[in-house]
């Protein structure tokens, strides 16, 4: 599939969803849970910075968002828990 063909079939779904609508509450959770999952990897991102200056890194991947993004604060701590305890 080329770019252009993918990128008209994406904007079509778009129209079709504003004309016809969305079921709210799919819709509903989905944006929760893409504000949630960039929010921990915001957290990641930033801890990785900050704690780069002590030999703290915590990999970003799937759970490790998930993680931080569902517990918020208390998630990126016990993961910085497992990082300092568990993994030599």
């Amino acid at each position: 599939m080329s770019s252009t063909m993918v990128i008209t079939i994406m904007i079509g779904l778009i129209v079709l969803l504003l004309v016809v609508g969305a079921p709210a509450k799919p819709m509903r959770f989905i944006g929760q849970a893409t504000v949630k999952l960039g929010i921990g990897i915001l957290f990641l991102f930033f801890f990785n910075v900050f704690g780069g200056a002590i030999g703290l890194h915590i990999p970003i991947n799937v759970f490790t968002v998930a993680v931080s993004g569902i517990l918020g604060v208390f998630g990126l701590a016990s993961l910085a828990a497992m990082q300092i305890f568990l993994i030599p």
